[in-house]
């Protein structure tokens, strides 16, 4: 690995557990001295109704390193949703980001240099479940985002992987499509 980490991408799906916990991140990794900590400033700084960004929080005033801006892709507009997002989601985000360090993904010399941008997805049905357990929640956005900074970091999966799968792998909703299930 080059000592400059210019920009990395990765994304990850964990699901099996109960409705609505599913986790699909998509995450961006640079250094924050160059065009990606410009996107990361302006992403903060450049609110969007519905589409808060915040950074990954352990608690209430104790961000990760390295920094971490969280992202909704699913327009917010619901206080509950809101608050698993910004509250379990969040912590599950931030901790992901420090398993990464933890692992040696993230390289723990660089945790000041890096950014992270986490497009974070959460199931819209959320908001219906009574009995949402929130500790499934916790865990599976917490393995996805490791998962996903993993990928980015080692460039996975390579190109001769994906060259090799190709025609092995049949997005699931197209061939839903296919069979007229959608």
């Amino acid at each position: 690995m080059s000592d400059r980490i210019v920009l990395r991408v990765g994304e990850s799906l964990v699901a099996g557990g109960p409705p609505g916990t599913a986790a699909e991140p998509e995450v961006a990794i640079g250094e924050m001295d160059g065009p990606f900590g410009t996107a990361f400033a302006n992403l903060l700084g450049d609110q969007v109704v519905g589409h808060s960004r915040v950074l990954a929080l352990l608690n209430t005033d104790v961000m990760v390193r390295p920094p971490t801006i969280c992202v909704s892709k699913v327009t917010v507009d619901n206080e509950r949703y809101t608050n698993i997002l910004m509250g379990t989601v969040q912590y599950a985000t931030a901790m992901g980001v420090l398993d990464s360090v933890r692992s040696g993904d993230i390289p723990k010399e660089k945790a000041n240099d890096l950014g992270i941008i986490v497009s974070v997805w959460l199931n819209p049905s959320v908001i219906e479940i009574d009995d949402l357990d929130h500790k499934i929640l916790f865990d599976i956005h917490r393995k996805a985002t490791a998962q996903a900074i993993h990928k980015a970091m080692t460039f996975g999966p390579s190109i001769d992987w994906l060259l090799e799968n190709q025609d092995k792998i049949i997005h699931k909703y197209f061939e839903k499509g296919l069979k007229g299930e959608i």
